[in-house]
């Protein structure tokens, strides 16, 4: 948890509505779920047992399937269940909302059962699939900058320049009521047998606060768990604070949650009703859409397969319970040219797999001696190249047959007096290292190393080189499509000493998320010069 992103300090921001003024946070939401009208667009989804993890964890695992909802997610609930309340002058002016994917088709799907006008802002890195599948739905879209914060300042600006009415996709009263039906069903379709949990994904609240509220009301001694993405804790960060704060950045792998600030009225709520909230890693989450797949042969999309991460985290810590625990799978929503990258990352977050860095000696017959060492195992990837008469640097993929053989295998290399690094953990060697073929470039001095994220469009990588610049030499460069709204990019730049301070002042100014990677493990191994 220590490297989840720092939040700003408490700030105030707009109220969520007349119910953030009663004193008990769940005051009233139970009479607003019950009554949310939210059947006319989404059914009831099935609540289903995972016999496979079930099995594996010792526990009664159940999956709550809002991926088989019309627009293949939760979010309908609450976007119909608030446009269904608008009166009819607020209807005749329509509606906007700001969303790269899941919120905008629940509004769209539900604002053209109504007969009202929609406008639909979409950052322009949103995937075309989701864009064409909002325009399919009857909404107008505009595309408008990089990401989610961006595009709902513009639809702010449209809803004060046209009077629409603006569809907040979590912070507002009747979204929370409608994504709070969620646990209305689960405790119907449970009849009385126990739970002992329910796990619910965290991205702006809305989600989670409906379901604790509902749930509490009735079943005070179930346990509403939050879990978030390590790399965008918004609910974890404000519960530390006191109060929502703003995240200066968050990851995007689960970008249906990849929210900088918690809604004021979900937080108010979470903070009296969440149990507990479970922070989980990016492998974690893709392990999460395997368990899923082999379970349910459904491909969910990552932010659908969080409150899954975090049930398998928490049975791993926790002994198995007499009730069941019960994780929401919230969206389907996939690129299909992620799974790629999923796929590559699911066996390290299952513990099936391990990245191990090894020194070898340059002579004939070491690659021999070391295979022999690794026994049965399977060999997942091997990469090596030439670097001196000494010395070899292989990287090396490594079947598991549990987390216990981790242990076994470290220790076989060093009887056999093998230096080895286990990179299972290093963010450079999974995204980057694993991917080249190259070893240390000879005569390359003063190389700075480091990892950026930019935005994914057509023409970015150019852009990208642009905004880098020619100021400096450019002696690595690796970029690798991962089927996300942003790129990633692995860059090697000579930067000489007398040029530091100038070298800062250009990465602040060029704005991209990046993260120094010089000097580490994977670095000095394989591109060290």
């Amino acid at each position: 948890m220590d490297d989840a992103p720092r939040g700003d300090a408490c700030e105030p921001a707009e109220s969520a509505g007349a119910v953030a003024a009663s004193r008990d946070p769940l005051a009233g939401y139970l009479e607003r779920i019950l009554r949310a009208p939210v059947y006319d667009v989404a059914i009831e989804s099935p609540l289903e047992v995972a016999p496979r993890l079930s099995r594996r964890l010792g526990s009664e695992v159940l999956l709550k399937r809002e991926d088989l909802q019309p627009v293949f997610s939760f979010k309908l609930r609450g976007a119909y269940n608030r446009i269904a309340r608008l009166s009819e002058a607020e209807a005749a002016r329509g509606v906007v909302c700001a969303s790269a994917g899941n919120h905008a088709q629940g509004v769209a799907l539900a604002a053209s059962r109504r007969g009202i006008p929609v406008l639909v802002v979409m950052p322009e890195t949103t995937p075309r699939i989701k864009v064409e599948a909002v325009r399919a739905l009857g909404a107008a879209v505009l595309l408008h900058g990089d990401d989610f914060d961006q595009a709902s300042a513009r639809a702010r600006e449209i809803e004060a320049r046209e009077g629409r009415v603006f569809v907040h996709p979590f912070d507002d009263p009747d979204v929370i009521a409608g994504q709070g039906t969620v646990a209305m069903e689960i405790l119907r379709q449970r009849r009385g047998e126990a739970i002992d949990a329910i796990y619910v994904p965290v991205g702006g609240g809305g989600l989670v606060a409906g379901v604790a509220a509902y749930a509490k009301a009735l079943f005070p001694a179930i346990r509403v768990v939050g879990v978030e993405p390590i790399d965008a804790p918004t609910l974890h960060a404000a519960l530390a604070a006191g109060c929502p704060v703003t995240l200066p950045e968050v990851g995007l792998f689960a970008d249906g949650c990849a929210v900088r600030r918690i809604g004021e009225e979900t937080f108010r709520i979470a903070r009296s009703a969440v149990d507990e909230v479970i922070l989980v890693s990016t492998d974690e989450i893709c392990a999460a859409i395997q368990d899923l797949h082999e379970d349910t042969r459904s491909a969910v999309e990552p932010a659908g397969a969080l409150a899954l991460a975090g049930l398998k985290r928490d049975a791993s810590m926790r002994p198995a319970s007499a009730g069941a625990r019960i994780a929401i799978v919230s969206g389907a929503n996939l690129n299909f040219d992620r799974l790629r990258h999923i796929a590559e990352r699911a066996e390290l977050g299952q513990q099936r797999e391990m990245l191990l860095a090894v020194t070898i000696p340059e002579r004939p017959g070491s690659f021999r001696a070391f295979c022999r060492l690794l026994g049965r195992r399977n060999v997942t990837e091997f990469n090596y190249r030439y670097a001196d008469a000494e010395a070899a640097h292989i990287f090396v993929g490594l079947g598991l047959e549990g987390p216990a053989a981790r242990e076994q295998v470290l220790a076989a290399l060093a009887a056999a007096g093998l230096d080895a690094v286990d990179l299972s953990n290093d963010e450079l060697a999974k995204l980057h290292i694993r991917h080249l073929v190259g070893g240390p470039a000879r005569g390359i001095r003063d190389e700075r190393l480091i990892r950026f994220e930019f935005p994914e469009r057509p023409g970015a990588l150019a852009r990208f080189l642009d905004a880098i610049g020619a100021r400096w030499n450019i002696s690595l460069f690796h970029y690798r499509n991962h089927g996300s709204d942003f790129g990633r990019v692995l860059a090697g730049i000579q930067v000489p000493p007398g040029d530091a301070a100038e070298f800062a002042a250009h990465l602040a100014a060029l704005g991209y998320r990046h993260v120094e990677e010089t000097g580490g493990p994977a670095h000095r191994m394989f591109l060290g010069g």
